[in-house]
């Protein structure tokens, strides 16, 4: 039975793979961390993204505005007028009335109608409000179209009262002569407050147009400033990954871990010069 050393004698050839292991891990830790150019890269690539994100969701949040909530209520907006010519188209039907159960039947529309019109313009009051312009001339227009709305449907209600006296009047001179008086007040008095009407809702769809022209431009100019927002960062990042990958003025480093260095082979030994040559 022979003597057994106290230390374990290593094999040179295990001893030199295991200095190459550590060699190759070193190298490889020293290799992968990253770079201080290579984590700014990182940094403009999420701030660009997200500057572009944001300016990309206002330019969506503007078109939604202009379509969905502003171009739809400026839709039911322009119907108005023609809403008001049936409604007055209705006042001189029940003018004409020669009883007074069509009389009644006729007049029985005039508060839906009344009510549309007004929804509609509510409608479109909620959806202004939601622009980007400051809308101060829009508001005024918008609230002289309220007012002109407002005499003309007082106007049109004092002319169904005077109608609603003629059925109750007590004698034909009596009734006569209410529907006179409703005949002028239709003519006379309702007539230019439906002309009213009119040119406040003619104002007013031309700031319309000048409010969407200037939503439509803004979004241009946000769209034009992304495109070169991600142009000249793309170059910017393009530069940088240059000067990250080729520093200049410093040497080139050897890409082959130490340990891994290969000896000279017999080939290239014959190559070498000897003494005597």
């Amino acid at each position: 039975m022979g003597i057994r050393p106290l230390f374990p004698i290593r094999d040179p050839a295990q001893s030199e793979l295991h200095t190459r292991r550590n060699a190759v891990l070193k190298h490889w830790l020293r290799v992968s961390r990253p770079h201080w150019s290579q984590v700014l890269v990182s940094l403009l690539v999420v701030v660009l993204g997200w500057m572009s994100a944001q300016a990309m969701n206002q330019v969506d949040r503007d078109l939604r505005i202009l379509y969905a909530d502003y171009t739809l209520a400026v839709t039911d907006l322009a119907h108005i007028m023609a809403d008001m010519m049936r409604y007055r188209n209705t006042i001189i039907r029940a003018l004409e009335s020669q009883s007074r159960q069509d009389f009644e039947r006729i007049i029985s529309s005039l508060q839906d109608q009344r009510a549309r019109i007004y929804q509609a313009v509510d409608r479109y009051a909620e959806a202004s409000v939601n622009t980007a312009s400051d809308g101060q001339e829009e508001r005024q227009r918008l609230q002289a179209v309220k007012d002109s709305l407002d005499g003309y449907f007082a106007a049109a209600r004092r002319t169904v009262n005077l109608l609603t006296q003629v059925w109750t009047a007590g004698s034909p001179q009596e009734a006569a002569d209410f529907r006179h008086q409703a005949e002028l007040q239709a003519a006379e008095n309702a007539g230019p407050k439906l002309v009213q009407v009119s040119v406040a809702l003619e104002e007013l769809l031309v700031v319309v147009a000048e409010v969407a022209k200037s939503m439509r431009d803004e979004g241009t100019r946000k769209v034009r400033g992304i495109s070169v927002l991600l142009v000249g960062g793309s170059a910017l990042l393009v530069m940088l990954n240059l000067l990250a990958l080729w520093p200049p003025g410093s040497p080139r480093k050897e890409l082959s871990p130490p340990g891994l260095r290969t000896e000279p082979t017999q080939s290239s030994a014959l190559i070498k010069p000897t003494e005597e040559d």
